[in-house]
């Protein structure tokens, strides 16, 4: 990353200030796990960059960055609130490391899913029931319009009905669309559905949700492909709201 580019990341950054931030109280470690066992996005080094901007300016959270496997071990993750996945392929997490991670977010921690963390682990099928979706394909990259389906939600409230994005827009199979609660959604009036390979499904395009796996809260969104998205203040908000969503902390 240029200089220039982390400076201007910092100063956008730097103006999304959280109403769940409260002073006195230490911050939650957030564990974010960015291994490519596929493809990997360019973008990574710099999310990681914006997510710890992110934790200092709300002093409720810190993020601790990592491409290894035995982080998730229950030892190390009694020390953490919410992990984060920017992944791709067949991790590969040790049986113990896999069931450790399920364990903690059963027990009532956090667990967010960003752009690529559907296409990982398709021969894992507690993963899919964690996170409520597989990755389908990205017909679009362009200049979108997405839906805010529920525009009361505190994690999107502040978008209004609707808003203009850029990104690489994926499509999802083997959606939980009954488990879920789906906050964003793409406007299919506003892409090109007769190009090859779309997929229609009768749940249309979703592009961000919440869950819960036991007692724990789950959230993920699609977006996230472009160095652009990253640096946009909409989706740093996005992202913060639902760290502090994740940890049970108002966003």
């Amino acid at each position: 990353m240029r200089r220039r580019e982390f400076i201007a990341l910092l100063g956008s950054a730097a103006a999304i200030r959280p109403l769940g931030a409260r002073a006195g109280r230490p911050p939650e470690r957030i564990l974010y796990f960015t291994y490519s066992a596929g493809y990997r996005h360019e973008v990574i080094p710099l999310s990681r960059a914006v997510l710890t901007q992110l934790g200092r300016n709300s002093d409720a959270f810190e993020v601790s960055a990592t491409e290894d496997t035995s982080e998730f071990s229950a030892e190390n993750l009694e020390r953490c609130a919410a992990v984060m996945f920017y992944t791709t392929g067949e991790v590969p997490m040790s049986g113990s490391e896999k069931t450790a991670l399920l364990n903690f977010v059963r027990s009532g921690r956090g667990f967010l899913g960003v752009h690529s963390a559907i296409d990982t682990f398709y021969t894992w099928p507690d993963y899919l029931d964690l996170i409520g979706g597989y990755f389908n394909g990205h017909p679009w990259h362009q200049a979108v319009t997405i839906e805010v389906v529920d525009p009361s939600d505190p994690l999107v409230a502040f978008l209004g009905s609707s808003l203009p994005f850029e990104d690489e827009i994926y499509q999802i199979s083997d959606f939980d669309y009954r488990g879920s609660h789906v906050l964003l959604r793409l406007d299919q009036s506003s892409v090109d559905l007769g190009k090859p390979d779309v997929h229609r499904r009768f749940y249309g395009w979703p592009l961000a949700w919440t869950r819960s796996y036991g007692e724990g809260r789950v959230f993920y969104t699609a977006l996230g492909h472009d160095t652009s998205v990253w640096q946009d203040a909409r989706y740093q908000r996005i992202l913060t709201n639902a760290i502090l969503w994740s940890i049970r902390r108002s966003p």
